[in-house]
Order: structure tokens, then sequence, then C-alpha cells
């Protein structure tokens, strides 16, 4: 088996914990030198919009409910009495977000587009008429909405779970960040790297910058990041070769 270009080297993970499990499983197979260091934290949402919300879910008012991410599918298991209770069509971006729906309910979503961003989604949604449930972060982007009512529907926002972010990193990651002993740090989502710009002590050392999509990758270049390696397809595998592809060592031209 030949070595991996992840051995050895430290590679920070700013995603939350209860969502890295698989990255970092992933990472340590590899060799890699795993810092878990969050820069954002997903906190459950009660409020009475989502409660109307989720009730007339329930009650088949709603044609869809689009799913954004892992977090909207927690939040649905944390809320409803079982996956029976989501009645009408499912649509999911991503792999990980259609498989912690498919786990949950016992079935795959109903649209699943091919490239795994709300803008793909937006694209893919039919036309039609109905209303659909846009259960999303608090902080997420406008945009999604207006697509679907260009195309028929009557989109209804509410905050499916909140964005909060920390004061600082866990120390180990600080020290390590101060020292330039990181060699690559992983932004999993536009906040991941708000997150991390607020949070970071000086970084010495310029870690490779590896961003889980494009979207990801446009916000760490506007927060003034050199992104390395951008994963293709927007999953945590992809990310991974993303990495390793990053922290190969690039090979001489002969003279």
């Amino acid at each position: 088996m030949s070595r991996s270009a992840l051995e050895g080297r430290t590679v920070l993970v700013t995603r939350p914990a209860e969502r890295s499990v698989r990255l970092v499983n992933v990472l340590d197979q590899r060799g890699a030198n795993v810092l878990v260091a969050p820069t954002i934290e997903l906190r459950p949402v009660r409020s009475a919009a989502l409660t109307r919300a989720l009730r007339d879910l329930a009650a088949g008012r709603f044609a869809w409910i689009v799913l954004t991410s892992p977090a909207t599918v927690a939040m649905l298991a944390d809320r409803m009495a079982g996956p029976g209770e989501v009645r009408g069509d499912v649509a999911a971006v991503g792999d990980g977000t259609a498989d912690a729906f498919e786990r949950w309910a016992g079935r795959a979503p109903d649209l699943r587009p091919r490239t795994f961003t709300v803008e793909a989604l937006a694209r893919a949604f039919p036309r039609g008429s109905g209303r659909v449930l846009c259960a999303r972060a608090d902080i997420a982007p406008d945009g999604l909405e207006g697509s679907l009512a260009a195309k028929g529907w009557i989109p209804e926002r509410v905050d499916g779970y909140r964005t909060t972010f920390p004061g600082r990193l866990p120390a180990q990651a600080r020290a390590a960040l101060a020292a330039g002993e990181v060699d690559a740090v992983t932004f999993t989502s536009t906040s991941t790297v708000r997150g991390f710009v607020a949070a970071a002590p000086e970084v010495a050392g310029a870690p490779k910058i590896v961003c889980i999509g494009p979207v990801t990758a446009k916000a760490a270049r506007a927060a003034g990041l050199r992104v390395h390696a951008v994963a293709d397809p927007h999953t945590t595998d992809g990310l991974v070769n993303a990495l390793e592809r990053a922290l190969t060592p690039r090979r001489r031209r002969a003279p």
C-alpha cells in the first residue's frame, strides 16, 4: 500500500464535533494527526413559527420540505413523533443530508441534485404550486426562497437551528496554529470559515486551506485565505482526497 500524503500531517477540523466523526476516523486511518477545533456550534430552536410549520408538515399542508444539512434532519428527528409525520415530497442537498434522512425515515429523498449546493437544488426543483417548507440555519443566506417562488411555489422559511460562534478555539489548536504546526485546515461551510476567522489566533506557517465546495471556498477567499484545494465531489471522501492533493509535494521538473 502506498504511503498517504496525510501520514504524519496535522489537520485542523473546524466542523462541529458531533458531525466530524467520520471525517476524523478517515483521517486517523490515513495517519493524520487530527485536531478537532469546532468554529461553530449548532443549537436547537424553540419557536412558535417552527412549531406551527412542523404541525402543518405533519398535517400534509406542505407539498415539499427542503433539507439543506444533516442538522435539519436531526431537528426533525427531535421534534416530530416519527418519520411518518413528514408528509409531502422531500428535497435534500448533499449526500450527508440525504443519507441522514434515509437513515431516519427509511426512504430516500424525492429530489437530490447531483451538485451539492443550494443553487443546484433550486435549479433542479420542478415547477409547481403549493407550500414549500424551508427549515434552515438562522444565518443561511437568502436566495433559495426567491428561486422557488419564481417556479410557482410558496416557500416558507423558518429557523430550523441556530448557529453560534465560540469566542476562541481549544487551547491545543491555538498553540499548534501559533507554532506553525498545522499543515492543513478544513472548512465545510461558510459559517465554519466565519467562525475560524473570528476565533483563531495569529496563524503561523501558512497551512493549506481545503474546502468542501465552491461556496465555502468563495467565503474563504473573501476572508483573505488562500484556498489550496476544493473537494469534488463535495463529500467527506472528496474532502479527504482534496487534502491529499493539497499535501502531496510537487515534483520538481528535470532541468
